[in-house]
């Protein structure tokens, strides 16, 4: 009489043995034996790519913080902020605002100085004005807009964000989507920086921009000489 074998009972008699070696020729053997009998060889399916901290798709190198930044969707979902694998804000955590969500951070050591958000639409620029006319020297700036970034930011406003490394700020409208790094005392404009214009021929949904998202390293910085 004819026996028909089933891949389980082949795949339970050859693999049989020590691991090592053994399973490679356990895995050659049964895809040979799971052909004749009429099964189908699946194919291998691509490896899932590996991220690292906040997402990134390469490792950052030594001595550098790595971030993620998401401006909010609308006024519906939220601004995210990731730093080395940590959210800082986020809808889940409770803490977005309307207008600007920013962490302070230490550059040289990555500590989490403060965590604010400030309401560009009905809210005071004041306020905005006394938490960043005091950062000191080295002071890491991380922004992700929520809504409208920009209705009540003045003169004043603008400029320390562009004395941060901010190129945008200056021109920075209602309902513009804005993610930005900056640092208190950088030399040169900040390369960390996306702005989407509000317009009614190019926005995503219906009065706002589309969300944007910016991630990379940023490195920190020697501690000051005293």
């Amino acid at each position: 009489t004819h026996r028909e074998h089933t891949p389980r009972a082949v795949g339970s008699h050859l693999c049989c043995g020590t691991w090592g070696a053994v399973w490679v020729q356990c895995l050659a053997q049964g895809h040979l034996i799971l052909s004749f009998i009429g099964g189908q060889e699946e194919p291998t399916p691509e490896p899932r790519p590996r991220k690292y901290k906040c997402g990134l798709s390469a490792p950052c190198p030594l001595k550098h913080l790595a971030f993620r930044l998401t401006s909010g969707a609308a006024n519906v979902i939220g601004p995210k902020i990731c730093l080395e694998d940590k959210i800082l804000v986020s809808s889940a955590k409770n803490n977005v605002g309307r207008g600007l969500n920013i962490a302070l951070v230490n550059g040289v050591n990555g500590d989490v100085l403060e965590i604010k958000a400030f309401d560009m639409w009905a809210g005071d620029v004041s306020e905005l004005l006394k938490f960043l006319r005091p950062l000191h020297e080295g002071t890491l700036i991380f922004v992700a807009s929520f809504d409208d970034p920009a209705t009540k930011l003045n003169d004043e406003a603008r400029r320390i964000f562009e004395e941060l490394g901010s190129t945008a700020a200056k021109e920075l409208s209602f309902r513009d989507s804005w993610v930005f790094v900056g640092a208190k005392g950088i030399e040169n404009k900040s390369p960390f920086e996306q702005r989407m214009k509000n317009s009614k021929s190019s926005n995503k949904y219906e009065g706002w921009p589309e969300s944007l998202e910016m991630d990379g390293c940023i490195p920190l910085r020697a501690p000051l000489e005293t």
